[in-house]
């Protein structure tokens, strides 16, 4: 739940935004023509996407390329919120700003890769804050300003020893990516995403990505994942001693009771039987 957003607008666009969200959320981000650099406060999510399946930690950032992304906030404690800063990436900003070229420090050094984390440093933590400052003061905000805060944000970013090419990241940033189907499914066969959200991921509608599915695993989406995920509990069960609802969990079932019945169904006998005659 998203209980409340600060924005400052550049150009009719969204440029830099702060949020505070009350977990459990799920923030679907989704960037077609534009990548975004956001930075977690308090503690980290976990960020899925078609090549992700991360857990970030807190008071540090992901830089995101264009595409589908899914931002996990889980509770763990009563009043659990979550301070969330955005900065939107335009490709018509950073063409404005460098005027066709990055800042002379930025060489290449190799490929990047697609969403990539980016450690925080106290120079980063200090940009934050600055940031901060500006939302408690938003009458000192200019155009003027939020470009300079876009450049200094890039020139940070030069600094992180976690990106290896910024030159190549940048230019990766809205470079549609090819996403194999099979690829999005072995990274995120035991995560709690539905069919719609593991097609979102796969830059697919859904029946597309039924068809898709079907072509590359000869079985349907739900028959395939529920068999491979219930193959991992019985494995659990075997051999750890989480509770039924843990296991459920970590396979990627939200619904213990669910996945009691799944089990039971296609098993023949309830997850505590099995358990009970496998265990050594």
């Amino acid at each position: 739940m998203i209980i409340s957003r600060s924005t400052f607008n550049y150009q009719g666009q969204v440029l830099i935004e702060k949020m505070k969200i009350r977990a459990p959320y799920r923030y679907e981000a989704i960037f077609q023509n534009t990548g975004c650099f956001i930075y977690f406060k308090e503690r980290g999510p976990k960020l899925l996407s078609s090549e992700a399946n991360t857990k970030l930690k807190s008071n540090e950032a992901v830089l995101l390329k264009c595409g589908n992304h899914f931002i996990d906030l889980l509770k763990e404690t009563d009043e659990d919120q979550v301070e969330v800063i955005a900065i939107h990436l335009y490709p018509e900003v950073l063409k404005k700003l460098y005027t066709g070229n990055l800042p002379a420090i930025i060489k290449k050094q190799g490929n990047s890769k697609g969403s990539q984390v980016v450690v925080s440093s106290n120079v980063i933590a200090k940009f934050i804050d600055s940031l901060d400052f500006y939302f408690q003061n938003p009458s000192l905000v200019n155009n003027d300003l939020l470009e300079l805060k876009i450049k200094e944000l890039i020139l940070l970013l030069v600094q992180s020893k976690n990106i290896h090419s910024i030159l190549e990241l940048i230019a990766d940033l809205y470079t549609p990516n090819t996403v194999q189907v099979r690829a999005v499914i072995d990274l995120h066969l035991f995560s709690n995403l539905k069919l719609d959200q593991l097609a979102k991921l796969c830059n697919l509608s859904l029946s597309s990505f039924k068809r898709e599915f079907k072509k590359e695993f000869s079985d349907s989406p739900t028959n395939y994942i529920n068999n491979k995920r219930l193959e991992k509990a019985k494995e659990l069960l075997t051999v750890t001693d989480l509770a039924i609802s843990e296991i459920a969990y970590k396979v990627g079932f939200q619904d213990s009771l669910y996945f009691t019945r799944l089990f039971k169904n296609k098993i023949g006998i309830p997850p505590t039987t099995y358990r009970t005659e496998n265990s050594h």
